[in-house]
This record gives C-alpha cells, sequence and structure tokens, in this order.
C-alpha cells in the first residue's frame, strides 16, 4: 500500500501546510509546470518524488525530468503529462500514448481547474489535482491525495490550500 500526493503547478511555490501533506505521503507526483528546482529539491527531502515538466518549465527541470512518464505502482499502471486534456479532450500526445500503452490512471495538469473521471472508452480513470502554486487564474490551490493497495487506488481526497 502506498500513499500518494498528487499536486500540479506549483509555479516555484511551496508552503509549510504543503510540506506537511508532503511528508505524510508514501510518493509524492507533481504533474508540471513546476517553476523551480528549489521545489523539487525540498520535496525529495521529505518523500520520493516522481514528476513531469511543464510548459513553464526552464532548462534545470527538462534536464532532470522527462515530458511524459510512464510507471507502475503496486498493480497500478500510469501516464503522467503536463498537457494532457481530459476524457473526451485528451490532446493528440496523449491520446496516442494512452492507446499505444493504455493506463489504469492518466493524470495531468496545465489547466489548473481540479478534476477526476472515469473514461469508460479507455478504460482508465483521469486525475487532475488543480493547482498548488499562486500563479494562474484559479481562485482555490489544490492537491489530491489517495491510496493505492495492490490494484486499486481509494481513499481520495481533496485537499484545498486555500485561496490563491
Amino acid at each position: 500500500m502506498k500513499k500518494i500526493l498528487l499536486l500540479s503547478d506549483t509555479h516555484g511555490y511551496l508552503d509549510d501546510t504543503m510540506l506537511k501533506y508532503i511528508k505524510q505521503a508514501d510518493e509524492v507526483w507533481h504533474a508540471g509546470d513546476i517553476g523551480t528546482t528549489a521545489v523539487t529539491d525540498e520535496i525529495k527531502k521529505h518523500s520520493r518524488l516522481r514528476a513531469v515538466y511543464g510548459n513553464i518549465d526552464g532548462g534545470d527541470l527538462r534536464k532532470e525530468f522527462a515530458e511524459q512518464l510512464h510507471f507502475k505502482v503496486e498493480g497500478v499502471k500510469v501516464f503522467m503529462i503536463h498537457i494532457g486534456g481530459y476524457p473526451k479532450r485528451y490532446s493528440q500526445k496523449a491520446l496516442e500514448t494512452i492507446k499505444k500503452y493504455p493506463p489504469d490512471l492518466f493524470i495531468s495538469g496545465h489547466s489548473h481547474i481540479l478534476k477526476v473521471m472515469y473514461d469508460q472508452q479507455h478504460n482508465l480513470l483521469h486525475m487532475n489535482p488543480g493547482a498548488a502554486g499562486k500563479h494562474g487564474f484559479h481562485q482555490k490551490r489544490t492537491m489530491l491525495r489517495f491510496v493505492i493497495d495492490q490494484n486499486e487506488i481509494k481513499n481520495l481526497e481533496v485537499i484545498e490550500l486555500g485561496k490563491r
């Protein structure tokens, strides 16, 4: 069993409330627009980090992190990309990858809109944790927390971090 914290769009921002949740997680997954290596360096002090770079991320982050990640945790196949869309509105790149390497869980960021929905057509769960940072149009800063137990995703929680 793994406790996962999923966040995105920090845009260089990390605070004590976020760190409290990071310290409770077995793994932290960051779906891009990290902002600075200071964010990922701090996360790595407290938890295992899996991350992809986003469209605002510069050379240092692009050297360290890939555009896409494919991995398996317990029995769950995960595909993560920053700009991926969501069911019935996937980006072309995400859709091609979903068809070629079907995941159980598809994660994207970018929109700053928290969204969790099941895609019946591709038999996968989609998650976008919204935006945890203060930059953007979103009103509330959000993250997602859940557990992966063998091949099940359960105990999904929305964490609201307050106003942007």
